[in-house]
């Protein structure tokens, strides 16, 4: 196989985490789904994933070489991927964090606008960047060789695991809302479960931060 099993379940685990913490792209397809209906937020949403390929273009054809040839880089952003999984985790267990749902009213926008938006959203976003640029690469096995084809191959992971939450998210948007808008224990116990979730997988990521890139 391409990528471990290990690396497969952990990429997913990664990415499920990330997709379900509340953060530029999300807050922005909620909101445009509860603003402007399902189609909207449908429409917006393959804006963000365009924004996906994108990150992951770069990051692949770019950095596969650095990191080996640069191994203090290639440690320093394994650093900072455990370190901001670790933000992210606090973000939403402390006390008064933010909610999934907690939207905003927006204007109504054509589908080229929501697309473009949706676009932009990603590609301005911090969570994308760490994840192509720092968490990514920890799951890719230098020893395995073909390290540009995993980096594909995790990413394609990552984009399949947010593209099919976020769609599911978009399409219940509006009912979810309503529903915890009447329930906030519910919202608690959702920043809760993410928080923990991504805080296990800061702690295991920290443990290879030592580790450097071979060939």
């Amino acid at each position: 196989m391409l990528i471990s099993t290990g690396a497969a379940l952990g990429m997913a685990v990664t990415a499920l985490g990330m997709v379900l913490t509340p953060g530029p792209n999300m807050m922005y397809l909620v909101s445009r789904s509860i603003s402007q209906g399902r189609t909207a937020g449908l429409i917006s949403l393959i804006g963000t994933g365009v924004g996906f390929i994108v990150y992951m273009t770069m990051a692949n054809v770019g950095l596969a070489v650095v990191f080996v040839a640069v191994p203090w880089l290639f440690i320093g952003f394994k650093a900072a991927g455990a370190a901001y999984l670790g933000y992210l985790a606090w973000q939403a267990l402390k006390p008064g964090g933010r909610g999934l749902f907690e939207t905003r009213e927006l204007g109504r926008d054509s589908s080229a606008k929501l697309f473009q938006m949706g676009l932009i959203t990603n590609l301005l976003n911090p969570k994308a960047a760490i994840m192509y640029l720092a968490l990514i690469p920890q799951f890719i096995d230098p020893r395995r060789g073909h390290t540009v084809e995993q980096g594909f191959s995790l990413g394609a992971e990552q984009i399949a695991v947010s593209m099919t939450v976020n769609a599911l998210i978009v399409i219940a948007a509006g009912a979810i809302a309503g529903f915890i808008r009447h329930r906030p224990s519910w919202a608690s116990w959702q920043r809760r479960i993410t928080g923990t979730l991504l805080g296990g997988v800061a702690l295991l990521l920290a443990r290879e931060v030592p580790a450097r890139a071979r060939v």
